[in-house]
């Protein structure tokens, strides 16, 4: 199977993601050709070779130099129309399903973030039009390489401002926190934005998980140049392709070696227990749970334990002993056997919901709707949350394979 592997170590955008496709091999006039089946007038997209650093890479550059409005919609397209563009495209349908369901995501995190309903949201930049482009030709672009699973780095998290049509935003805007709700991140001592909106809704929708690169036999790779320059280091996103590693012989799963991270604490307040998670999360950790023990003497304790890959274990153990009263942790070496997994969509009465699905030899065994999802539908009509997601799981059924 052939899959790909954002490589986000500086940042994420979709222009960046267009290049870097392009700078891995895929051809630039077929991938112009599918977008013209979106069937929008008066824009272009150029791509250039360019070198940042020393490296050779590929920028995107999507315009729009006639100023034309695109089927009647003006500056500030809303997700609706965007999606109604997409779905009277003659793209293929799996395409259009992945499209929509990016657009509707980043969408969503928009909605939270300036509080209105999902129908008041706009894209400013050229009227949506490069977000649609962004989005779409990603997607084919992966397409046209053969690949058929994406994965993705921990997201790197900048900081400072940016100018937005809503005025000057702290980095990252709060569209961005809001898709990286759940998605491990990483920071980066970088004044300025380096990971747009667009850019987190491909990495986080498409791909079917974000930490460390799978085993794969290399085939291509290819940069993608930012727009903005930083004097911190190079602006690029690479994009790594090939050919995934066969599983283990006889093995159903897909299998990773994990750290387990864990510390005994038994004089801390327990209302530092909640930041000391999140600080075990912000550092990489794939899970952090807690349990209750008891130690020497019969003191009642608790067991404050991490999963975390092992280029991220130091992170999370400095995590843990600048957040909790511990003098020490123990590191123990764990092989994880996890189903494959996909994100898909469903329909509801409410909405559309990302609906996270595992499978055995390609068959959905299990499916478990996005919390978050089902959170921005339920406020934005007004019900309860547990209706919603009762209704995502009803829908959610269909997509397991019958015993």
């Amino acid at each position: 199977m052939r899959i790909a592997y954002l490589d986000i170590f500086f940042g994420i955008s979709g222009d960046m993601t267009l290049g870097a496709l392009v700078d891995a091999g895929v051809d630039a006039e077929e991938l112009i050709a599918e977008l013209d089946k979106l069937k929008l007038e008066g824009w272009e997209i150029n791509f250039e070779a360019v070198t940042e650093a020393g490296l050779g890479a590929t920028r995107a550059t999507v315009s729009a130099p006639h100023e034309h409005h695109h089927h009647g919609h003006s500056h500030g397209m809303s997700p609706g129309q965007l999606i109604e563009v997409i779905e009277r495209s003659s793209l293929s349908d799996s395409v259009k399903q992945r499209a929509v369901a990016v657009i509707q995501r980043i969408a969503e995190a928009e909605a939270e973030a300036h509080r209105v309903p999902l129908e008041e949201v706009h894209f400013h930049e050229l009227g949506g039009l490069d977000t649609i482009i962004d989005v779409a030709g990603a997607i084919i672009g992966f397409d046209l390489l053969g690949v058929e699973r994406i994965y993705a780095s921990p997201i790197p998290l900048s900081h400072g401002f940016v100018d937005t049509a809503h005025g000057r935003l702290a980095v990252p805007v709060p569209a961005v926190v809001n898709l990286l709700q759940g998605v491990p991140t990483v920071p980066l001592d970088v004044s300025g934005e380096t990971v747009t909106p667009t850019g987190a809704g491909i990495a986080t929708v498409l791909s079917s998980g974000i930490g460390l690169m799978p085993a794969m036999t290399l085939l291509a790779s290819g940069f993608g140049a930012g727009q903005k320059k930083f004097p911190e280091a190079a602006n690029l996103l690479r994009i790594l392709v090939g050919e995934a590693a066969e599983p283990r012989a006889g093995g159903k799963y897909e299998s990773d070696t994990q750290i387990l991270i864990e510390a005994n604490i038994d004089d801390m307040n327990p209302e530092l227990y909640e930041p000391a998670q999140q600080a075990v999360f912000a550092a990489g950790a794939v899970d952090c749970w807690l349990t209750p023990i008891f130690m020497k003497k019969n003191r009642p304790a608790v067991k404050l334990s991490a999963l975390v890959a092992p280029g991220n274990a130091e992170a999370v153990a400095d995590a843990i002993m600048a957040n909790t009263t511990t003098f020490g942790v123990r590191r123990v070496d764990t092989r994880r056997d996890c189903l494959a997994r996909e994100m898909r969509q469903v329909n509801t009465a409410y909405g559309t919901v990302g609906v996270k699905v595992g499978m055995v030899a390609g068959e959905v065994i299990t499916a478990s709707p996005e919390f978050a999802d089902c959170r921005c539908l339920a406020a934005e009509h007004d019900v309860a949350v547990k209706t919603v997601y009762q209704a995502a799981v009803a829908a959610a059924a269909a997509l397991v394979s019958s015993p």
